[in-house]
């Protein structure tokens, strides 16, 4: 337990964690009422997949300009002017649909400027840790208990959601959101951070993003990652989409099932993310990485087969399990391997992978289950995690050799 939360020890990143902790959970509910809404509006599985595309495809087209802004102006400022204007954005939410006065196209508006706003902040976000802790053999620590926040919010936020939109309807879950940024912007003001080193050579947005391109193509070790993610993101992970046709076709179900099935997934990851937390530093995380995406397969296969409710959710947690090691470690190897002056147009790569391709993948997702059903849909996802895999595993299981090899030679020279 006390290598698990070593992060803590820093006070900055305590102060950032607990913030976090409780906006992300009011992210989440909001995230669940807009895609209920949406599917209640409408019944249509391709309006649910617009709505993600809406929300995440902002986040593809300026996540470079986001980069460039991380590395160029102080993040700390930029997450705050992010987290405001997220609350605004929540706030507008509330008050449509609280007045009555809300149609679909509306709702997908202000999810295009959530994803907007998206595109800067993560790029500052993620970086920011760096700062957040004084040792910096406790960063990969640090971000993982990041990814176990996120998923303890998407265990505890759609679960609350649910009840929220059965008791209260949507329009108290965007308020509550609204109200949870309180949280996170009183903890970035009581930060004390360590000055950012910024670089004092002015150059062109153009010049900025040739650099980044260069860097990607000579650091292999990090493009790869970058490419893994972009695959998963693209064919994978948007089953998101297909959910709420599970609770209410599958499983015959409720907003309140909707939730649970959102939360068993988030019980799944944030035991991953603790799992991640707890390995020793030097574990080789390529290879958690490949073992987890066969896992997210696996439990695609055979949620995508079941219509019993309480063996489903066993495999919601197995898959959701899977499903942490896929951005979770992304992150963390991109933030540990990428230079300073680097990190934060890194870091929008890795946005513009992540949003840009789940997006589409929403709108191919929820093309195809109007097609084929929910269920056959997500069969073949899981199928084709599989086959990703088996491709890349080439790649991070040669890495992780070379990784021993190498461990084992400096081993041998020092005894000697």
């Amino acid at each position: 337990m006390k290598n698990t939360f070593r992060a803590f020890r820093n006070r900055n990143y305590a102060l950032f964690f607990c913030g976090q902790s409780i906006s992300q959970i009011g992210t989440w509910m909001q995230r669940t009422a807009v895609s209920w809404v949406i599917y209640t509006l409408t019944h249509s599985a391709f309006m649910l997949g617009l709505s993600m595309f809406a929300m995440q495809f902002p986040s593809f087209l300026f996540s470079l300009l986001g980069g460039i802004a991380s590395d160029r102006y102080d993040r700390y400022k930029i997450l705050l002017f992010t987290q405001t204007a997220s609350m605004l954005q929540a706030l507008a939410l509330a008050v449509l649909v609280l007045t009555g006065h809300y149609a679909v196209l509306q709702i997908l508006m202000l999810s295009v400027i959530l994803g907007i706003v998206n595109a800067f902040d993560v790029p500052a976000r993620q970086p920011l840790v760096h700062q957040l802790v004084s040792d910096k053999s406790e960063l990969p620590n640090a971000l993982a208990l990041n990814s176990s926040m996120v998923n303890l919010a998407k265990l505890v936020g759609p679960a609350l959601s649910g009840i929220v939109l059965q008791k209260f309807g949507a329009g108290i879950c965007f308020l509550l959101n609204a109200v949870s940024f309180v949280a996170v912007l009183t903890s970035l003001l009581l930060m004390k951070l360590p000055k950012q080193n910024i670089s004092s050579e002015k150059k062109n947005i153009k010049q900025e993003l040739s650099e980044g391109f260069t860097y990607l193509k000579q650091t292999p070790s990090i493009s790869m990652v970058l490419l893994l993610l972009t695959t998963v993101s693209f064919l994978i992970l948007p089953y998101d989409t297909l959910l709420p046709v599970f609770a209410k076709v599958v499983f015959k179900g409720d907003a309140a099932t909707f939730g649970y099935i959102s939360s068993f997934i988030g019980l799944g990851a944030i035991t991953g993310t603790f799992f991640l937390a707890s390995l020793k530093p030097g574990t080789d995380l390529k290879t958690v990485l490949l073992i987890n995406t066969v896992v997210l397969g696996i439990g695609l296969l055979f949620f995508s087969r079941l219509d019993y409710f309480p063996l489903a959710m066993l495999f919601a947690v197995i898959f959701g399990f899977g499903n942490m090691a896929q951005t979770t470690i992304c992150i963390t190897l991109v933030q540990v391997h990428s230079a300073e002056h680097m990190r934060g147009r890194v870091m929008s790569f890795l946005v513009m992978g992540f949003f840009g391709m789940l997006p589409v993948g929403c709108l191919l997702i929820g093309s195809i289950s109007q097609k084929i059903g929910a269920q056959n849909t997500l069969f073949c996802q899981g199928i084709t995690a599989l086959l990703i895999a088996a491709v890349f595993s080439n790649f991070l299981r040669k890495d992780s050799l070379n990784k021993k090899e190498k461990q084992e030679f400096e081993e041998v020279e020092a005894r000697l």
